[in-house]
């Protein structure tokens, strides 16, 4: 299941996590964003116990999306020790994003 992230525990949640961390930027209103969230919820699954996956929203959250520069959503970025190591935006298909969480687990 995927973690909700926001402004308060992202600091517990992304830059102190053990595992590689996917972040979702959303917003609700989004439609590519709506569209994801099936996709997001199996990653989830798919790499439970390997690799965390989060969900922030961009409305609540403006701080942390502010901090990462989050222009266009929905915007996937891939954390590892804490730190930014890739980026996804736009809806893409789910390869694309089993293609970089391999990537950051190898």
């Amino acid at each position: 299941m995927e973690v909700k992230i926001t402004d308060g525990n992202f600091e517990a949640e992304v830059k102190k996590s053990s595992l590689p961390v996917l972040v979702d930027f959303y917003a609700d209103w989004c439609g590519p964003c709506k569209m994801m969230a099936p996709l997001v919820g199996q990653l989830a699954e798919e790499y439970s116990g390997k690799c965390k996956v989060g969900k922030c929203n961009v409305d609540e959250n403006p701080q942390t999306a502010g901090a990462f520069k989050v222009m266009s959503i929905p915007t996937f970025i891939l954390f590892k020790d804490g730190k930014a190591v890739d980026t996804v935006v736009g809806a893409v298909s789910k390869t694309v994003l089993q293609e970089k969480i391999k990537q950051v687990l190898a």
